[in-house]
């Protein structure tokens, strides 16, 4: 925990993806409601179908999930979210002019009665 889950659609793939989750996780690790770095988990997955609206092309998106242990303020959720956000915009260079992106940040709570955790080596 957590775990930083960027989807990305493949109009975007051009983005310096290892850049933006080094801000990221940089950022979160500062965040007071991060105990360890180590806990930080990141990855980004491209999604090969998508769709943004009724267009058929010119649109892309980047979605963020960013899943915690439940028990957080909301206050600390925003925060945590608003961290993501300006580590992805970061490195986040200018689109093509025939491009709309849209970036999006998702904190979703993770029930920590089922949560497991091992550190293996």
């Amino acid at each position: 925990m957590p775990h930083i889950v960027v989807e990305y659609t493949p109009n975007l793939g051009h983005l310096p993806f290892q850049d933006m989750l080094a801000a990221v996780t940089r950022r979160l690790a500062a965040s007071p409601e991060i105990g360890d770095e180590a806990d930080l988990k990141a990855r980004v997955l491209r999604a090969e179908a998508f769709r943004v609206g009724l267009a058929d092309e010119g649109r892309g998106f980047i979605h963020v999930t960013l899943r915690i242990l439940a028990g957080r303020s909301p206050q600390a959720k925003k925060d945590l979210s608003q961290r993501v956000l300006a580590g992805m915009r970061e490195h986040m260079p200018s689109l093509p002019a025939a491009l709309t992106a849209y970036l999006s940040v998702e904190v979703v709570d993770m029930d920590r009665e089922s949560y497991g955790k091992v550190r293996l080596g």
